[in-house]
């Protein structure tokens, strides 16, 4: 190649990157901005919410709570819920005292932004928390960050949401979260900065390394932690902490981080189980979850506490989504539907079976309403409280939930009816392929196996048409701020 051809190429190669460099950093800065805006941060907010939360007083009565949350258990991995290879005995003794719930939803397919909607009672998509959370600058954060799943760069739970456990500590409760957190890692998004006065566990997934345990800031058990001994090590601190707060109002979140994958369980529960070592690992979270039952009855304190037990998301690799199609991270009944249990003295009537619609973002507003503390009054509060529900006065909470896959919301429940948009399905043969949409009547059709989008053509169209009023509302004002 003649020298001035070669030297005119690689000026025009170092004019072009030059040219491409400006543009970067010009589109940078201006997705920044667009970030900043978007992001719409107003954490004065919380002040104002809080000081409206009247402190216990001596004389004031109120509940214990205690929230159990699985990561990634299936509807159907327990045997309340039909299993019949895992054996559940504990929970289904919880099932059998109180209310089992056949409707409930996980408000996402996936860990990070299902637990924001439990913790705010809001959509997840209000929090900019709608994929999982991993450690900043980790290669999965970075991949998220390059195909925009971070919309707005948010790597923990923001600063104005006010979470549940905060609520319930400004009214007097001591609290604590034993186990998963997956709402962040850095200042401001730290569980004790979001109303623990306890936290003993994980930041992130069992799958994500380093895998450290910590207490409140510090490493107590340094990666890789010994995950076969964390369930009952996790076990003993949900009894220690029961034990040492029975004189005053607590509120105790043991989420555990089983039986997300990888499968962990002690010698004892090893083999125990006709489902292999997914089924060991759901026997000893059972076995976890009745020696807190036991602790409860041995205070003298079941009387006067609301047990929960629910999961983050329909199943992963294993498990089971109880005969609904779909698993974790799609967009199908099988990753959102998940167990719920409740117990609640006085509340739920003994072996109460109820299949009307709820959801996890309930879980704030009914727990609220226990403790005597009213609803955050400056956002949009999507949860409803549960006590009608529980006692039978209403047969669901919700007429229409939405459906969300990372910040693209792709259908609707209304009724019996579902309209899921034209999207990537479980379809195994194209994985890639958009499918759909799609039309399903989940009362005579609960496996999503049959489109009626030919045969009912003014149903889809009247969804649909939900679907575009919602995302114009959300649009509008995502972060569902009411007052100033």
């Amino acid at each position: 190649m003649p020298e001035h051809v070669d030297t005119t190429r690689r000026s025009l190669l170092k004019a072009t990157a030059a040219a491409g460099g400006l543009l970067a950093t010009g589109g940078l800065a201006y997705g920044l901005r667009v970030r900043a805006e978007g992001r719409d941060y107003q954490p004065e907010r919380v002040i104002d919410v809080l000081s409206r939360v009247d402190r216990l007083g001596p004389d004031d009565q109120a509940p214990n709570i205690v929230l159990i949350v699985a990561d990634d258990l299936g509807y159907g991995d327990l045997s309340c819920y039909g299993s019949t290879a895992i054996e559940t005995p504990h929970l289904d003794g919880l099932a059998a005292q109180g209310a089992r719930l056949t409707g409930f939803y996980a408000c996402a397919p996936l860990c990070s932004p299902s637990r924001a909607a439990l913790m705010s009672g809001r959509y997840s998509i209000r929090t900019h928390v709608t994929v999982p959370l991993y450690p900043t600058a980790s290669p999965h954060d970075f991949f998220l960050r390059m195909i925009g799943a971070r919309r707005y760069g948010v790597t923990g739970i923001p600063a104005d949401e006010v979470l549940l456990p905060e609520l319930l500590q400004a009214r007097g409760y001591r609290t604590g979260l034993l186990g998963k957190w997956h709402l962040g890692d850095r200042s401001p998004s730290l569980p004790n900065e979001n109303g623990f006065d306890l936290f003993f566990g994980a930041y992130y997934s069992n799958s994500t390394q380093p895998y450290a345990i910590y207490r409140n800031g510090e490493v107590e058990i340094p990666s890789p932690a010994d995950q076969d001994t964390l369930t009952q090590r996790l076990t003993a601190e949900a009894l220690a902490f029961i034990t040492e707060n029975q004189a005053r109002p607590f509120f105790l979140t043991y989420a555990t981080p089983f039986p997300h994958a990888p499968l962990h369980a002690s010698e004892e529960a090893r083999g125990k189980s006709a489902g292999g070592l997914y089924g060991d690992v759901v026997q000893e979270i059972d076995w976890s979850a009745g020696k807190i039952l036991e602790a409860l009855d041995a205070l003298d304190l079941g009387w006067n506490t609301i047990v929960i037990f629910t999961s983050d998301n329909g199943p992963w690799w294993e498990g089971s989504p109880g005969g609904m199609r779909g698993r974790k991270n799609l967009p199908f009944e099988g990753g959102y539907r998940v167990p719920c249990l409740v117990r609640w003295p006085g509340m739920t009537s003994p072996g109460r079976v109820l299949s009307g619609l709820s959801a996890n973002f309930d879980i704030l507003p009914t727990l609220l309403a226990a403790a005597g503390i009213p609803e955050p009054h400056d956002r949009a509060i999507d949860g409803r409280d549960m006590r009608p529900l529980l006692t039978g006065e209403v047969d669901r909470l919700h007429e229409t939930f939405y459906y969300y896959k990372w910040h693209r919301l792709l259908g609707v429940r209304h009724g019996d009816w579902k309209y899921m948009r034209r999207h990537w399905t479980d379809n195994g043969g194209y994985p890639t392929l958009s499918q759909g949409p799609f039309l399903f009547n989940l009362e005579t059709d609960p496996s999503e196996s049959y489109s009626m989008i030919d045969s009912e053509p003014a149903i889809a169209a009247e969804l649909g048409a939900m679907l575009d009023a919602w995302d114009e509302a959300i649009d509008h004002n995502v972060r569902g701020w009411t007052t100033p």
